[in-house]
């Protein structure tokens, strides 16, 4: 039987419904959308692809005369961040709702790493203006405190790495090795800080698609034992602790 410790310490933290992802995922730091409107040859419209519950879209909207937030799930379209100068559509990033030539800056944060990469970038250069900036825009893996490195790195790379997608290796190399068939031009170095208590921390890794097929798999022994692990070094969890995330980008020219 299970320790009393252990079961109350893990207590279902990956039990997560569909809000989770809108909740517990990092914003993006303020001067990337700042960066990227500056770097777009107009502010008329930004098109932000796989925008998921719309936490890059928003921040570009107060850029733009018009910003399209769009996604193929409807769970992510649901719980979408409101703004007055953001529409969400649900489509694919392979057959977008734009007319022609229309955007200066198409963005996607996150997410190109699931689409058919070259269909996308047809429809890229459809909907782009001339001399529109496209951004393939990811976060690494998170960065913890060194108290909590060890343990979370064991973790990420070794027990749970068997349940990433082949996808996730592009967010883990900083998408160097993602086909990019544009000019490209260099980012400046950027990265998401957030101060979290043991909650959010575990909250954000219940959103992780390794995690969810780990679940579905049966195999949870991994995930009581990391929520375990991790009370016990975190101490008092309602206290607050630093995690990072690497921005890196892919831009360019279309």
């Amino acid at each position: 039987m299970e320790p009393p410790r252990r079961a109350a310490a893990a207590s279902n933290w990956f039990d997560r419904g569909g809000r989770a992802y809108a909740r517990f995922r990092p914003e993006y730091p303020p001067h990337l959308s700042t960066f990227l409107a500056s770097s777009a040859p107009t502010t008329d419209l930004a098109v932000d692809v796989g925008c998921g519950n719309g936490q890059l879209t928003t921040q570009l909207a107060p850029h733009f005369g018009t910003t399209l937030g769009i996604d193929p799930s409807a769970d992510q379209i649901a719980n979408t961040q409101h703004h007055e100068r953001v529409r969400y559509l649900q489509a694919p990033a392979e057959n977008l709702p734009v007319p022609d030539h229309s955007a200066s800056l198409i963005t996607a944060a996150q997410a190109a790493h699931w689409f058919d990469r070259p269909a996308f970038y047809s429809e890229v250069r459809r909907i782009a203006v001339p001399g529109a900036v496209i951004a393939l825009i990811s976060y690494g893996v998170m960065r913890p405190e060194p108290l909590l490195a060890q343990r979370f790195d064991h973790f990420y790379h070794t027990e749970i790495g068997p349940y990433w997608p082949p996808e996730r290796a592009l967010v883990d190399t900083g998408y160097a090795e993602i086909d990019f068939p544009f000019e490209e031009f260099p980012a400046p170095p950027m990265q998401i800080e957030k101060t979290w208590t043991l909650n959010e921390m575990l909250g954000y890794v219940s959103t992780w698609s390794a995690v969810r097929r780990a679940e579905q798999a049966g195999d949870t022994a991994a995930l009581h034992a990391f929520a375990t692990d991790m009370t016990e070094l975190w101490g008092d969890p309602t206290s607050l602790r630093q995690v990072s995330w690497p921005v890196v980008m892919r831009l360019g020219t279309v």
